[in-house]
């Protein structure tokens, strides 16, 4: 179930930061617009799977295992806060909104035009 991530879609953090920007009760504030919607690793992979109707094999490389206590755990956004004093709210939060955002995100990337500047085969760190 470890670890778990607050996955937010691309448009929720764009109005959210405009929500943020137009708020005067923002300012001096420090705020989460995160979808409040926490998802382990595992539990990602199986529903991108099951999104794109494949089976999946999840393999390991050592160049790209984190260091030994290294790994954060737990992150995840609570966004009350930009709830009552931007009145921002995620449109793809919880399980129906991350499956939302990702069935997008897949979408975008069966796109060839918007693969030719993407570098699979590259890691950045």
């Amino acid at each position: 179930m470890h670890p778990t991530r607050d996955f937010n879609f691309i448009d929720d953090t764009v109005r959210g930061f405009i929500a943020v920007a137009e708020s005067d009760g923002m300012v001096g504030e420090v705020v989460n617009i995160g979808s409040n919607f926490e998802i382990s690793i595992a539990d990602t992979v199986a529903m991108i799977a099951d999104l794109m109707n494949v089976k999946v094999q999840v393999r390991s490389d050592d160049e790209r295992l984190r260091p030994k206590a290294s790994e954060v755990e737990r992150l995840w956004a609570d966004n009350s806060k930009a709830r009552s004093l931007a009145g921002w709210a995620p449109e793809y939060g919880g399980r129906e909104g991350f499956s939302r955002g990702l069935s997008r995100t897949i979408d975008w990337f069966r796109q060839a035009e918007n693969l030719r500047s993407y570098k699979p085969n590259r890691y950045n760190i």
